[in-house]
């Protein structure tokens, strides 16, 4: 059959009633057959592509303005199962005269068994922990917990995971959090790591019912292809070669995996006698490097020729190769993968030889992309700790006072649908690692996708979503949530910022609420309720999404200025002025730069009056994202927007933090926006330099983060990173984050630098204009306020660095002047910053500026 018949039939079948069970793989086994590969014709071996993880969702939100349920994508875990063959279990204790709960049976196959901390008698005391010992060493990247099948009681909290070598020296626990009461699966993930015994240890009960604790089956995740303490390799002068490439049907040559466009591919030989297994791809990089991991990228236009078994070599001079530093077998889909070597080799030569095709389709090898890994520095690199689990997906989060991080799902933990009236929240204390798990119903509010605005007096105010007409608001000071009045359009993926006039801003959130008018209102501190902008329409600042308003006009980028004015920078290449008195305004305020929509791409204002945008894809999905990166500089009512170097990846989905000294740390996405999807990912950080314009990559990531992902400056000036998912019963859920420490905290060693240390002068409260006396522990070279900040789906509008003019008045001493203009330092809650003569910063004191 050809190619052309192909795509006619594979286009005929996506109109038909079958695509959504389709979609949902209950037919994938079945039809893999008849569509999975075309023929060898002049679009060479090309399949016909499969639905996308996502597509389910799109098309119930093309008959519902609430999406109804999210997809269920692949069941199975992205890492692979360990075989667990010769293991062993021995917990702290165990229930054995009542019951048989020894701890053997969380390995036994049966989740009608389980493993029952003692409660006959004299019940043992909490922690309990369980203990599994492989008997041999193997990577280790998640610990799978099946809570028991029948009952509650022990059903795990509060947990802690350690790896040990030897059984006795354990070090700091690997991951940590808290586990939602349910009875389902839960895949508790770190960075990977060798190891030979894996212990979890039970601190609470989940429902606080007793001091028990209990587990029907541990399974433990392998290699996930995601290395730890790595950083890219510059490509620069790289050239590539393979064992044979096709040239005559296609471009296929091997030059196009270190081209940087994952739609241009290296594939094997296939036109008229295909160039038969094993095939090899040699990247030499002009120079010797030290190399700890090679990444590689699927093709994204099919399947044929992903590489399934490989083993990779490395050399000095071309011809004599070593001993395999990585062999292994990728599994049959399209993320991107990670090799990582058995140990660190100085090497001038990479070579990858595969040996199977991962779909067993035919004898053809393809590649898209490949990178090459090395040793992080953590002075210019950065580091992260260990992963901590929470019992939701954070799709939403908010920094608080007292060190703590809101976050928050959808009516589950782990999937959104209809208009449930209700919240899973959870909040991480910053200085324990603990997480709190609650669900709010007081509100009637299912508070996923919503707008969130940090309100002059600290508080979060979040608004539309699910329940697309409600707002609520947290209260930080009272652990509290509360009602205020309805916005008078429905709203679902909208807009929002705090205005200089103590006022809150909304516009847009097409999806969801009816279809139709989503323009401006304005919410009043005073009394609670909302006020149309019928002269804000938001028509004019959509982007061109062929999927019309329902994704024109989400997410937008907002940044509060002078007199309740707002500049809409995107992510419309069009920008606008807005005036929000009276009935408000529109008008343009040019486009930015060459810049094309960017939808799923983010702001950042690094500076007063200057903003960053990065990334994006002209549609919400399923069009290629840019590596492109524009600044935008606010001069009253002068708009200037100009092209700034480019990113090392193109990234959609992905988060943007502003760091105390104006550089900006970008997290995650997607090279290929896809909803629900780890393909793609881009596991690799950056950080641009407003002095020079450039991006440098940072360690890589354990997991991806990219559609439902956020990231928040925390007030000891590290980052946090994490969620992605909330699509129910598929692989893509990641109910965890992890704090990334920046190369100016660190050495190159990884110890921590000295810091300044503020010690007294700052107030809880105080008026803008005004100016502080403040002390610290040392000379400090400078201030800055950095606002506390809320993220959702990619857009943090709460974000702005402010730095403050300061005059050392005697040692340790200094008076520290606040901006008068509200438009500069919008009213809300700031972190206060010291930073000495190197950029490092202080812990941050929290103030509130009215």
């Amino acid at each position: 059959m050809q190619p052309r018949r192909m795509r006619a039939l594979a286009g005929a079948f996506r109109r038909s009633p079958l695509y959504i069970a389709f979609a949902l793989g209950s037919l994938l086994v079945g039809l893999t057959p008849l569509l999975g590969v075309a023929s060898t014709g002049l679009d060479g071996p090309r399949p016909t592509p499969r639905p996308v993880p996502g597509a389910l969702e799109q098309q119930t939100a093309k008959q519902s303005p609430h999406h109804g349920v999210a997809p269920a994508n692949a069941m199975e875990p992205t890492a692979p199962k360990l075989d667990r063959t010769g293991w062993t279990a021995t917990a702290s204790d165990e229930e054995t005269v009542k019951e048989n709960g020894r701890a053997a049976n969380v390995l036994d196959g049966d989740a009608a068994t389980l493993w029952h901390s003692r409660w006959s008698g004299t019940p043992a005391p909490l922690p309990h922990t369980v203990t599994i010992d492989m008997h041999r060493t193997a990577v280790i990247s998640a610990l799978v917990y099946q809570p028991r099948s029948v009952g509650i009681n022990g059903r795990i909290g509060e947990y802690s995971i350690s790896l040990s070598a030897d059984g006795q020296n354990w070090g700091s626990p690997v991951a940590t959090g808290t586990l939602a009461d349910d009875p389902s699966a839960k895949t508790l993930g770190f960075a990977p790591q060798g190891a030979r015994f894996v212990r979890l240890t039970a601190r609470t009960e989940a429902g606080n019912r007793g001091p028990w604790s209990s587990a029907a089956e541990l399974n433990l995740l392998g290699d996930p292809g995601t290395p730890a303490a790595t950083v890219d390799l510059p490509r620069t002068g790289w050239t590539a070669t393979a064992s044979d490439e096709e040239t005559v049907k296609e471009n296929g040559r091997a030059a196009n995996v270190l081209d940087g466009d994952a739609a241009t591919l290296w594939h094997s030989r296939w036109s008229g006698t295909p160039a038969p297994l094993p095939h090899t791809v040699t990247i030499d990089m002009h120079r010797t490097a030290a190399v700890s991991a090679l990444v590689y990228q699927p093709r994204k236009d099919g399947i044929n020729g992903r590489a399934g078994a490989y083993t990779i070599t490395t050399s000095t001079d071309g011809t004599t190769f070593g001993t395999p530093v990585s062999t292994g077998t990728w599994r049959d889909d399209d993320t991107v993968k990670t090799a990582t070597f058995t140990r660190s080799a100085n090497a001038r030569y990479i070579r990858l030889t595969v040996t199977s095709e991962a779909g067993n389709r035919g004898p053809w090898t393809s590649a898209a992309e490949i990178r090459l890994s090395g040793p992080a520095n953590p002075a210019a690199h950065g580091s992260w700790s260990r992963i901590t689990g929470f019992p939701l997906v954070p799709v939403a989060t908010a920094v608080l006072p007292g060190d703590k991080l809101l976050a928050w799902s959808a009516y589950a933990v782990d999937r959104f649908g209809g208009s449930n009236g209700y919240t899973q929240t959870a909040i991480l204390d910053l200085k324990t690692g603990k997480v709190t798990q609650r669900r709010i119903d007081n509100t009637g509010h299912d508070m996923f996708c919503p707008g969130i605005a940090m309100l002059a007096d600290g508080r979060v105010l979040v608004t539309g979503g699910s329940n697309a007409q409600k707002a609520s608001i947290y209260d930080p000071a009272t652990d509290a949530w509360s009602a205020t009045t309805d916005m008078n359009i429905a709203r679902g993926y909208q807009a929002m910022t705090l205005l200089s006039t103590g006022e809150a801003f909304v516009l847009g959130g097409s999806w969801s609420g009816a279809t139709g008018d989503k323009s401006g209102e304005v919410w009043s501190p005073d009394t609670g309720t909302w006020r149309k902008l019928p002269g804000v329409p938001a028509v004019p600042a959509m982007t061109a999404d062929p999927r019309g308003a329902y994704r024109a006009d989400n997410h937008m980028w907002l940044y509060a200025t002078s007199g309740g004015k707002v500049l809409q920078v995107g992510p419309s290449k069009q920008m606008n002025w807005i005036t929000t008195d009276g009935d408000g305004s529109i008008t343009s305020a040019g486009t930015r730069g060459d810049s094309q929509d960017a939808m799923t791409g983010n702001a950042v204002a690094y500076d007063i009056g200057k903003l960053l945008t990065l990334g994006g894809s002209p549609a919400y999905e399923n069009t290629p994202a840019t590596r492109r990166a524009y600044t935008v500089n606010v001069d009253g009512g002068q708009v200037q927007s100009a092209r700034t170097g480019d990113m090392g990846y193109a990234r959609a989905f992905g988060n943007s933090v502003v760091l105390p000294d104006g550089k900006v740390a970008v997290f995650g996405g997607q090279t290929f926006p896809v909803p629900f999807s780890d393909a793609t990912s881009v596991l690799t950080p950056e950080l641009w330099d407003p002095a020079t314009g450039r991006f440098t990559p940072l360690a890589s990531m354990a997991i991806p983060r990219n559609y439902h992902s956020v990231a928040n400056l925390l007030p000891d000036g590290r980052i946090f990173s994490g969620g992605g998912g909330l699509c129910g019963d598929c692989a893509t859920n990641h109910a965890d984050g992890a704090v990334f420490t920046p190369p100016y905290l660190l050495n190159a060693d990884g110890s921590p630098k000295p810091r300044p240390v503020v010690t007294g002068g700052v107030p809880p409260r105080a008026a803008a204009g005004t100016s502080l006396t403040v002390t610290t522990e040392g000379p400090v070279a400078s201030f800055v306020l950095m606002r506390a900040a809320a993220a959702t789906h990619s857009t943090d509008n709460d974000q702005r660095r402010v730095p403050l003019t300061s005059t050392a008045t005697g040692t340790g001493t200094y008076t520290v002047s606040i901006p008068a203009d509200k438009g500069v330092v919008l009213p809300g809650t700031y972190m206060l910053f010291a930073l000495d003569a190197q950029g490092v910063p202080s812990t941050a004191k929290f103030i509130t500026v009215s």
